[in-house]
């Protein structure tokens, strides 16, 4: 299967429905694409109307497969497609995938999660184009991992007994999320404290600018209320950095990607 490139409107297809009409390469084929930078399906990323050269993974990385005790996982899937193999053939581990939006490159290359259950607890290895590396070779923390190169294939370790409850109680704590489109959570939670918290406290919970604003509902959610532009998502961004950098002292990072 070729290399090939399409046009994507990132205004439909991010989930914060921000962002110009551009030319993207479909890669099929493992290899160096340093001068092209690697999404998903947009989901926790602000894309300018000036972005960097996007490529996406093709059909060629579309695909699960069970073998020798391991789980193979082209990094092309949709999360929503893992989670329902996972249902059907009675694997554990990956309920909290419900409503987690994205691709599995994507999901691995930011440690997707929620709360303390994260896809790297779960991950046996990963496939680069120098080849599998285990996961002890690889750095990664709290919503974030070390890696620098195209993530073509996951291998998860299998362990048996899906859990409905589980998947149950995973959908709840997420049916509190806004259902507005956003990039999900806006910032990282700092140690020992939330990143919602600390926009509810510096009063920017329902604060809008333009067609952006933390939602009313959970405040760490950026929202776009219809027609939201970059430039307003950035002044939202920088404004609660600063407010809460003055009030607390805290330097909150953001967990939404800016491109």
């Amino acid at each position: 299967m070729e290399n090939y490139f399409k046009q994507i409107d990132f205004s439909k297809y991010s989930s914060l429905h921000i962002g110009p009409t551009c030319e993207v390469l479909v890669i099929n084929e493992i290899g160096e694409y340093e001068d092209y930078q690697i999404l998903g399906r947009a989901n926790n990323t602000l894309i300018s109307n000036n972005p960097p050269k996007f490529a996406v993974l093709g059909e060629a990385f579309e695909y699960i497969e069970q073998k020798d005790g391991l789980l193979y996982v082209g990094c092309a899937t949709k999360s929503g497609k893992l989670l329902s193999y996972a249902k059907r053939n009675d694997l554990a581990n990956l309920e909290f995938l419900g409503k987690l939006p994205g691709c599995l490159g994507g999901l691995v290359k930011m440690n997707a999660g929620l709360k303390e259950w994260e896809i790297f607890n779960y991950i046996h290895s990963i496939k680069t184009n120098k080849g599998y590396i285990k996961k002890e070779n690889i750095e990664y923390s709290y919503r974030n991992t070390k890696i620098d190169t195209i993530v073509y294939e996951v291998v998860f370790n299998i362990e048996y007994g899906y859990s409905k409850q589980m998947a149950e109680k995973f959908k709840k704590m997420r049916d509190n999320q806004p259902q507005l489109p956003s990039a999900g959570s806006c910032f990282k939670n700092p140690k020992d404290d939330y990143a919602g918290r600390l926009i509810e406290a510096v009063g920017l919970k329902g604060f809008k600018k333009g067609g952006m604003g933390f939602s009313q509902e959970h405040a760490n959610f950026l929202v776009n209320y219809g027609g939201g532009t970059y430039e307003e998502a950035i002044y939202m961004i920088d404004l609660a950095q600063k407010k809460i950098k003055k009030q607390f002292n805290i330097d909150i990072k953001k967990e939404i990607i800016v491109y």
